[in-house]
Parts: C-alpha cells; structure tokens; sequence
C-alpha cells in the first residue's frame, strides 16, 4: 500500500510540473510575440479591429436608452383603486369596465388635464401610461372576475404624464 501511495504522490507531482511548464512556456511565447511587434504594426491591428465594429454599429438600429426613473419623477402617490362597482356590469364586461375606472381614478386624484375640444393645442397633452404589470393583474382572472381592487403607485414625471405601476408588495 506505501508503493502504490508513493507512486500516486510522484504522478501529481509531474502533472504540477508539467502544468507549471506549459504555462510558463505559454507566457514566454507571449512575450515574444509582444516584442516582435512594433509600435507602428500593431496601430494597423487596432484601425482594423475598429472597422468591422463600426459596420455592425450602422447595420443594426440604436438601442432604446432607458430614461432613468428617478430623475424625471417630480410626483409620485400610491392609491388603493376601488374596483367592486365593476361587478355591476354583465360578466364578459367586468375587466373592461375595471380598467376604465382605474383610468377615470388615476385622472381625476393626479389631475391629469383632459383634452377639451374647443382648444388646439400644438404640445402633446399629457397621457396616462397604464403599465403591464398592472394590466396583468387586472386581467389575471379573465373577464368575468376582475379584482375588487387594487394597489398602485401613480407617478407623474415632469412632461406631466402619468404611468401607472403596480404598489411594492403586490
């Protein structure tokens, strides 16, 4: 049994040591590659690297940039919208109705400016953005049995518009 440990013991200590070889060989190679290279070869390298890029950048649209959040919001109130009236209407009508009254709820407590007819206005009025998360829920149980109600967190950024998200916790 001490043979066969020994023996063992001699097998991983040349592995470790060819281990050790291979990668010093790998950096001395490494190296000498660096220093055959001058200055003046590797900035074509690099002018050429760069080239492919900036055709896959023109071919493909610009990515959507994401405005941050926090820095727009200029109110912000969570509310709990009553939705049982919804129950009234017939049973394939209920959800419909539900989002509807959180719409007339969201724009009547953040006072989001309705657009009068009488008026033209060159601006855009501001909207009432009713995020997924929100319709999800609403809708979460199909037509005929929309909850009673629900948590959201009405913010409104700085343009004036409102989007509707669903209450932390929910």
């Amino acid at each position: 049994m001490a043979e066969e440990e020994s023996k063992k013991e001699e097998q991983k200590a040349q592995e470790t040591e060819e281990e050790m070889t291979e990668t010093a060989e790998e950096t001395l190679e490494e190296k000498t590659e660096k220093e055959e290279e001058t200055p003046e070869e590797a900035e074509p390298k690099e002018e050429e690297a760069q080239a492919p890029s900036e055709e896959k950048e023109e071919g493909k649209p610009p990515l959507r940039e994401e405005k941050p959040e926090e820095e727009e919001i200029v109110e912000e109130r969570i509310y709990t919208v009553p939705l049982g009236k919804a129950w009234i209407m017939p049973p394939r009508k209920r959800t419909p109705r539900a989002m509807r009254m959180i719409r007339a709820f969201i724009t009547k407590h953040m006072k989001l400016e309705a657009k009068k007819e009488g008026e033209e206005e060159e601006e855009e009025p501001p909207k009432l953005i009713i995020s997924n998360e929100v319709n999800e829920k609403v809708w979460e149980r199909g037509v005929e049995k929309p909850p009673r109600k629900i948590r959201v967190r009405a913010a409104k950024d700085k343009d004036g518009n409102i989007t509707v998200y669903l209450a932390e916790g929910d």
